[in-house]
C-alpha cells in the first residue's frame, strides 16, 4: 500500500498493528486488548482525516497510483462480457481512449473512458491517459454505433487533460473535442458520465456531455488542473494548494453547484482502499440511472440534456 503525505498517522498505526500482531502469534502473550485498542485509534484516525479532506488533498487522491482506472472499473463491471473496440477508422488506434460493448445484468452498454497506465511501460503506451483527436473521433465513432443500435452509453472520465502536442494540434484537437461536445448533445440515447479520477479540462468535456453526470467522491473535475492554475496566476506550482480551493474542483463544490447530478460515495480511505465496494457503488449508480432515463423518448432525453447543460451558470438575482 502506498501511502499520501497527509496519510502518514494512518501508516504508523498499522505498522504498530501489525507489530502488535505478530507479538501475538510469535509469543504466548495475550495482546488482544492492545491490538483492539489500536484498531479502534486507526478507524478514529481514519475517520477524521477523511472527513476533512482539503480540495489539493483531494487532487491527490482521486491520482493516487493504485486507484482503479476504466478498464478496472469496465472488467469488474462486465466481466467477460466486454468486447473492446479500436481505432476511428481515419488515422490509427489511440490506446489513451478505450471502448467497447459490455453488459451489467441484461443490460448492453457501450462503455467508453480514458485509460491511465499503472507503471512505466504502461504510462507510456497509454500516453498517460491524454487522447490524441483519433481517440475522441473513436469516441464519437463508438456513440453513433451505440445510437444506431439504440444502446446506451456511459462515459468513465480520468485525464489530466487532451495531449496537447504539436502533432495532436496538426490533426485537429479543438475540433475534435469541440465535435464530439456538439454530437453528444444531441444523441438518441441515454448518456450516463462518470468521473472517476481526474476530470481536467476539454479533455473530459470530449466524453463528459450527459443526461446524467456522477463523481466519485474523490475525484475533480475543472478547466485547468490546480498546478496550471498556480503557473498561469502566481508563475509558480508552490500555490497549487490554494489555486485548488479556489477553482471549486471536488465532487461536493461541484453538487453544490449543480454542475452535476450525484456524488457516489467512495469506501473509506478512497477507491483503492475496497475496490469491490467500489465498483458495487459504481454498478448501482449506473443501473438506478439509467433505470430513471430509459423511457425517455429520443426527443426527451435531447432535451433533457440541452436544458441540463443550458441552466448551468445561470444567475437569478
Amino acid at each position: 500500500m502506498e501511502y499520501l503525505d497527509f496519510e502518514l498517522p494512518i501508516k504508523e498505526l498499522q505498522d504498530q498493528l501489525q507489530k502488535c500482531q505478530i507479538i501475538g502469534e510469535e509469543s504466548d502473550v495475550d495482546v488482544t486488548q492492545t491490538c483492539k485498542k489500536i484498531e479502534k485509534k486507526l478507524l478514529d484516525t481514519k475517520k477524521e482525516i477523511y472527513k476533512n479532506l482539503t480540495a489539493w488533498q483531494r487532487v491527490q487522491m482521486s491520482r493516487h497510483p493504485e486507484r482503479p482506472y476504466t478498464l478496472d472499473h469496465i472488467n469488474a463491471l462486465c466481466g467477460d462480457s466486454f468486447l473492446e473496440l479500436h481505432g476511428d477508422r481515419n488515422v490509427k488506434d489511440d490506446k489513451a481512449m478505450i471502448g467497447g460493448l459490455g453488459k451489467i445484468g441484461d443490460q448492453t452498454y457501450m462503455f467508453i473512458g480514458q485509460q491511465k497506465g499503472f507503471n512505466t511501460k504502461t504510462r507510456q503506451y497509454r500516453n498517460f491517459g491524454m487522447s490524441n483527436p483519433e481517440g475522441y473521433r473513436k469516441a464519437l465513432r463508438l456513440m453513433k454505433s451505440a445510437e444506431k443500435f439504440r444502446i446506451p452509453v456511459v462515459t468513465l472520465v480520468d485525464t489530466p487533460g487532451a495531449y496537447p502536442g504539436l502533432e495532436a494540434e496538426e490533426r485537429g484537437q479543438g475540433e475534435a473535442i469541440a465535435r464530439n461536445i456538439l454530437e453528444m448533445t444531441r444523441l438518441k440515447v441515454p448518456i450516463i458520465t462518470i468521473i472517476i479520477g481526474e476530470g481536467a479540462s476539454g479533455g473530459a468535456l470530449g466524453i463528459g456531455v450527459g443526461n446524467k453526470v456522477l463523481m466519485l467522491e474523490n475525484t475533480w473535475y475543472s478547466v485547468i488542473s490546480p498546478e496550471s492554475c498556480s503557473s498561469i496566476l502566481w508563475r509558480s506550482w508552490e500555490y497549487k494548494e490554494q489555486a485548488a480551493e479556489a477553482l471549486k474542483l471536488t465532487s461536493p463544490d461541484m453538487k453544490r453547484l449543480k454542475l452535476i447530478d450525484e456524488v457516489i460515495k467512495e469506501p473509506l480511505g478512497g477507491a483503492h482502499t475496497d475496490r469491490k465496494a467500489t465498483f458495487l457503488a459504481v454498478k448501482n449508480a449506473i443501473e438506478k440511472n439509467y433505470e430513471a432515463l430509459k423511457n425517455l423518448s429520443p426527443k426527451d432525453l435531447v432535451n433533457q440534456r440541452m436544458e441540463k447543460y443550458l441552466d448551468m451558470g445561470v444567475f437569478k438575482g
